[in-house]
């Protein structure tokens, strides 16, 4: 989104925390990228920094923990939004910690941000900030975009194969993937489990698969390049989906590209929108759904073409020029309510520029 809006002109600085084999400062793609602070303390020093640069935009990831940009700043603020966290925080952080998490996000948050838009990658989401308090107008829902998938040497392997792309935590619920495999492994003896990401969980999940006597057919990847990426993607029958929540699910359309359909669960919110139920794949409300369903597509090649090639189709629909494009017009909703000449300019300048589909 960044670079698309810093090629329209627009002079852009992502701010976020710093992080081992990268410089505090550098430009990437023509935005100027600035790394400080850590884990937690990345927020105070996100404020200090919109105090000290004075921006005429400022945009808040709220990832959970919002940076709450208007209490030190006149500025239009846009607030994105990729999904709320009622969920995780409790799986993350206890119940207590939990507790103290959430009432930040739905009760601090909303206030602080009353007078701001938001923007967010899907309906789902938009109706949960509502839920929260926030006005409907003041929201924009501008979906995440798709890569062109490259070019892969994998065809789609002869035994069957699933695969899940994710970073290894615990909401991610990769579990189920594995008990999937566990569930299935005298009925599909030959079935592979590829996982593609790491995170702080993967030794715990590395366990559970040894728990489960499944080490021999869930084979872990770690960080991969794109095009590995790409490759493991190629080779794969089904894709699964079992997080607790997406905002929207990048790999979903990312493996609906090789003609992958994806199975997810339901309650996940934006998964309702990037995956269209019973046609680019299928939507499972538990478990024991998701081990029949992945039986029955294993066994069922026709449906799975079927539903292949039109989860090819329906990814084809998502591109970043177009989502840059929603989100200048959502920047630019943001600006125009300001005072200040200068920053309404840029609704009439490069954002403008961008807002063609």
């Amino acid at each position: 989104m960044v670079a698309g809006l810093a090629a329209a002109g627009v002079r852009v600085t992502m701010f976020c925390a710093a992080h081992e084999g990268a410089p505090a400062e550098e430009v990437v793609d023509g935005v100027r990228v600035v790394r400080r602070g850590g884990r937690l303390s990345v927020y105070p020093r996100g404020l200090a920094h919109v105090l000290r640069s004075r921006p005429r935009l400022v945009v808040d990831v709220q990832n959970g923990v919002p940076f709450l940009s208007p209490l030190v700043t006149r500025t239009p603020v846009l607030v994105l939004v990729h999904h709320v966290h009622r969920e995780q925080w409790p799986i993350l952080f206890g119940k207590l910690g939990g507790a103290v998490g959430w009432w930040v996000e739905s009760q601090v948050a909303p206030r602080v941000y009353r007078r701001c838009r938001y923007v967010t990658v899907s309906r789902a989401t938009a109706t949960e900030l509502t839920e929260l308090g926030v006005d409907a107008v003041r929201i924009d829902v501008v979906h995440n975009g798709t890569d062109p998938r490259p070019p892969v040497q994998a065809v789609r392997a002869e035994r069957p194969r699933l695969v899940l792309v994710s970073r290894l935590v615990p909401h991610k619920q990769i579990e189920h993937a594995i008990e999937v495999v566990a569930r299935l492994r005298d009925q599909v003896p030959d079935l592979v489990l590829d996982i593609v990401g790491d995170g702080w969980w993967a030794d715990e999940l590395r366990a559970h698969a040894q728990r489960r006597g499944v080490a021999d057919m869930v084979r872990f990847h770690g960080h991969v390049s794109e095009q590995d990426k790409h490759e493991r993607l190629a080779e794969a029958w089904l894709h699964l989906c079992p997080s607790v929540k997406e905002g929207w699910g990048i790999v979903v359309t990312e493996a609906a590209g090789h003609g992958v359909p994806t199975i997810a669960y339901r309650s996940a919110g934006g998964i309702n929108e990037s995956v269209v139920d019973g046609q680019t794949g299928v939507l499972v409300d538990d478990l024991d759904e998701m081990t029949e369903t992945v039986a029955r597509l294993l066994a069922d090649e026709e449906t799975r073409e079927v539903m292949g090639a039109a989860a090819a189709k329906h990814a084809d629909t998502f591109s970043w020029p177009r989502s840059v494009a929603g989100f200048a017009r959502a920047l630019g909703a943001a600006a125009q309510r300001s005072r200040r000449p200068a920053v309404r300019a840029l609704a009439r300048g490069p954002l403008a520029s961008l807002q063609v589909d």
